[in-house]
């Protein structure tokens, strides 16, 4: 009788083929949701992928603009701006993700949204449509939208009382049911 043994060491470690692994990791990352290139890369090397097989899959998948910061920083700046926060916020989260400051304010101005309308639509949403009634409240409003990302004067148009006229900014009150 003849045994057959079978062979149990491993197959030898072929770069195309570990690419070939990498490259389908990628892909399953990006197709859930977008990412920049320097989060992609710190998730592939987590997952134990090595340094130089990373940086040579991403820049595959960013000449095939599978991966695109530019991309990246719009979806961003969308989803981040529809759930509330604003640019100073959203700011830093991009810096964290490895984003240039340049393409950062490209994005932010591109994406042409009215931040003092978003502002005065999340405090309406936390604290209602009425004015702060004291001085503590006003105060606690706007902890809370410097807080979600919003600039001095953006909050300073959000909380304005235009029967005072306190602001001397060109926008107008987010509230025009409130008295001139």
């Amino acid at each position: 009788m003849c045994a057959r043994t079978r062979s149990t060491a491993p197959p030898p470690d072929d770069e195309p083929d570990a690419d070939k692994k990498l490259e389908i990791a990628a892909i399953r990352l990006l197709a859930r949701r977008e990412h920049s290139t320097e989060e992609l890369k710190r998730k592939l090397l987590r997952k134990g992928f090595g340094a130089e097989a990373v940086e040579r899959v991403v820049q595959k998948l960013a000449a095939k603009r599978l991966v695109s910061d530019a991309r990246f920083v719009a979806s961003f700046i969308r989803h981040h701006a529809a759930r509330g926060r604003g640019p100073v916020r959203i700011r830093a989260e991009l810096r964290q993700q490895g984003i240039a400051d340049e393409h950062i304010e490209e994005a932010l101005e591109a994406a042409e949204l009215d931040w003092v309308r978003l502002a005065c639509e999340v405090r309406a949403r936390k604290f209602g449509s009425g004015r702060p009634s004291s001085v503590a409240e006003r105060a606690k409003q706007a902890r809370f939208l410097q807080y979600r990302g919003f600039t001095a004067d953006q909050i300073r148009v959000a909380l304005i009382d235009q029967g005072e006229g306190r602001v001397d900014l060109d926008s107008e009150p987010c509230d025009p049911a409130w008295p001139d």
